[in-house]
């Protein structure tokens, strides 16, 4: 899968919660598009909306739902590598 990852951060839901990825990215493929992705630790617990789609209000089912599964293993491999890079500018 062919991916541009713009930024990503870490998050957590309060004191308690779940950890989780947040990953804005472009997916360069055929229905390419600027997309943003939850990902929780658990494998299978991935979330994927097309920005332009959710800055139109647009989240229903059908419309601006992405296959999470196909996403997953790409997103989760870059998070890895750009956690693991240095930064240069030491930012």
């Amino acid at each position: 899968m062919k991916l541009k990852i713009i930024n990503f951060d870490t998050h957590r839901n309060g004191i308690c919660g779940a950890p989780f990825a947040v990953v804005l990215f472009d997916d360069c493929g055929t229905e390419g598009s600027r997309k943003i992705a939850i990902l929780f630790d658990e494998p299978h617990h991935c979330a994927v909306l097309d920005v332009d789609k959710l800055a139109r209000g647009d989240i229903a089912f059908g419309s601006n739902s992405w296959r999470g599964d196909h996403f997953e293993q790409s997103l989760r491999k870059a998070i890895r590598i750009s956690s693991a890079t240095p930064n240069p500018k030491g930012e």
